[in-house]
C-alpha cells in the first residue's frame, strides 16, 4: 500500500513538472525578432550589391561617352590635318611649277640676249640695224612704224612686242621698202626663240628680194636652221649658195666655217 502511494506521489510530481514545462510560453517574440533580423540582413545584403552595380554602370557609361567624344575629336582633327596636308602639297606643287617656269624664262631670256648680242653677221642685230640706215621711206607713218619696231628690239629688249610690231607693220605696209628687212628681223627673233618653222619662213621670204642686203645673211640662217634640225645636206646647200653668190661677203666667211 505504501509503495502504491509512493508511486502516485511520484507520478503526480512528474505530471506537475511536465505541465510547467509544456505550459511555459514559447519564445515567439524571439523567433519573430530573429526572423525579422534575418530578413533585414538579407534585404540589406541584396540592396548593397545593386547600388554598386548601378554605380559601376554609370561609371562605365560616362567613360564610354568620354571615349566617344575623344574619338570624335580625334577624327575631326585627323580630317583637318589631312585637309591642311593636301593644301600644303598643292601649294608646294604650285611653287615648284612657278620656280620651274621662272627658270625656263630666265634660260630663254639669256639665250635670246646671247643670240641678239652675237658677233657674227648672221645674228648681229646691231649690224642689221646699221644696214637699215641706208633705207628710207617717204611715208612718215611707214618710217615711224618700222623704226618703232626696231627700237623694241635694240632699246627696250621687248622681243615679243617686236614680233607683234613687225607682223603688224607687214600687214599695214605690204609693199614697203622695209619688207625684206622686216622679214629678216622676224626670222632673227623666231630663231632666237627656237621657233624654227616661223624663222625659216621669214628668212626664205628675204631670198625673194635679190637686191636686199639681208639676203646673204638670210641664207646663212637657213643653213643654221637646217643644221639645228639635223639636216646636214640642206645646211650644206645653203652655206655653199652663200659662198657662190656672195664670195667676198662676211656672210660667205661665216658659211665657209660651216663647210669645213
Amino acid at each position: 500500500m505504501f509503495s502504491n502511494l509512493k508511486r502516485v506521489v511520484t507520478l503526480t510530481l512528474l505530471a506537475s513538472a511536465a505541465s510547467q514545462v509544456f505550459a511555459a510560453p514559447a519564445p515567439v517574440s524571439d523567433i519573430g525578432n530573429n526572423s525579422s533580423s534575418a530578413n533585414t540582413a538579407s534585404a540589406s545584403s541584396s540592396q548593397a550589391p545593386e547600388g554598386d552595380v548601378q554605380r559601376l554602370e554609370r561609371l562605365l557609361q560616362a567613360r564610354s561617352r568620354m571615349q566617344l567624344q575623344m574619338q570624335q575629336q580625334l577624327d575631326a582633327m585627323s580630317q583637318e590635318i589631312r585637309n591642311l596636308r593636301g593644301q600644303i602639297e598643292k601649294n608646294s606643287y604650285d611653287m615648284q611649277q612657278m620656280v620651274k617656269r621662272q627658270r625656263e624664262l630666265f634660260v630663254e631670256l639669256d639665250h635670246v640676249r646671247s643670240t641678239m648680242k652675237s658677233a657674227t653677221p648672221s645674228t648681229d642685230l646691231s649690224a642689221s640695224a646699221d644696214d637699215d640706215q641706208g633705207t628710207y621711206s617717204s611715208n612718215a607713218d611707214e618710217q615711224t612704224a618700222y623704226q618703232n619696231a626696231v627700237d623694241l628690239i635694240l632699246k627696250k629688249r621687248d622681243y615679243s612686242g617686236a614680233i607683234a610690231a613687225f607682223e603688224k607693220f607687214e600687214k599695214d605696209f605690204p609693199k614697203s621698202v622695209y619688207t625684206p628687212n622686216s622679214h629678216y628681223w622676224l626670222g632673227q627673233l623666231f630663231f632666237a626663240k627656237k621657233q624654227d618653222v616661223d624663222a625659216a619662213k621669214n628668212f626664205a621670204a628675204v631670198l625673194a628680194f635679190d637686191k636686199s642686203n639681208k639676203r646673204a645673211d638670210a641664207m646663212v640662217k637657213l643653213g643654221d636652221i637646217a643644221a639645228r634640225n639635223n639636216n646636214a645636206a640642206q645646211a650644206k646647200k645653203y652655206y655653199q649658195q652663200v659662198v657662190d653668190e656672195y664670195p667676198n661677203s662676211s656672210s660667205a666667211e661665216v658659211a665657209k666655217t660651216h663647210l669645213k
